[in-house]
């Protein structure tokens, strides 16, 4: 992870050769990172039964632990992957706990998403790439799962995860896990915090496990090799998280 962003990199693919150019306008103060580390550092790990003090009042919803962004695919990542045993063993817990509501909000998209021309094609509705991950498939309560097909990065843009929060006001213990970070976990989390604030639902909580959101990699060098963009993802995990926290979202370290 990076110490610093004070500098702005400019990639010239024609000969492969980046030149670190000063930009005055940003006036981007390095011990902010600092702080952000010391901040994701001092976290602090919560119990099951605090995050979840009424188990008919909470559920737990898993963002994209599907096989495409897990095994196999374009988008397949292995630190997305590492997430699927410990992805499982919340969700025994939590269900042992006397939890219910189990949300599965997963990509499902139509073959001309236009959310390809950003991510190229993936995860189409029906293909083994849009298959919810086997150690959530096969777990013995997987029938109480609610499945919310998604065409886009947020699980409440023509979804129906409004009309199942619309069904269910008395749950009020969110716990958002899966990937990316900084992608749909973001969204999610934001979506259910941002819903809140304007229905004015006050006793809503987000909670979010650190150690069971995660995004993937493309390291500065490889990016270059691969003409994309680069995507340092223990940098993103760690601003999204701390953005999350920002907008009143409980990150925690884990849920223990």
């Amino acid at each position: 992870m990076t110490d610093t962003m004070t500098d702005t990199l400019l990639y010239e693919p024609r000969d492969e050769q980046v030149v670190v150019a000063a930009a005055p306008e940003l006036r981007i103060d390095p011990r902010f990172t600092q702080h952000m580390l010391g901040w994701f550092r001092h976290l602090d790990p919560l119990p099951l039964g605090q995050a979840v003090p009424d188990p008919p009042r909470a559920a737990v919803l898993s963002t994209d632990l599907i096989v495409g962004f897990t095994y196999e695919g374009r988008l397949a990542s292995p630190r997305v992957a590492a997430l699927a045993p410990k992805a499982a063993d919340l969700f025994q817990r939590a269900y042992r706990h006397g939890v219910r509501h189990l949300i599965l909000a997963q990509d499902a998209h139509s073959p001309t998403a236009p959310e390809f021309e950003a991510w190229g094609p993936h995860c189409v509705r029906g293909t083994a790439e849009a298959q919810t991950i086997p150690e959530l498939a096969e777990l013995p309560f997987r029938d109480h799962y609610v499945l919310i097909e998604k065409n886009s990065l947020n699980q409440g843009l023509a979804t129906q995860l409004p009309a199942w929060l619309a069904e269910h006001p008395q749950v009020r213990d969110f716990i958002v896990i899966g990937d990316c970070t900084d992608l749909c976990v973001y969204q999610a989390a934001m979506y259910l915090r941002m819903q809140a604030n304007a229905l004015d639902i006050p006793d809503r909580r987000v909670i979010v496990p650190a150690d069971l959101v995660d995004t993937f990699d493309i390291p500065l060098d490889a990016a270059m090799r691969m003409g994309v963009m680069p995507h340092p993802g223990d940098f993103f995990h760690l601003v999204f998280l701390y953005h999350m926290a920002m907008n009143g979202v409980q990150v925690v370290r884990a849920l223990v």
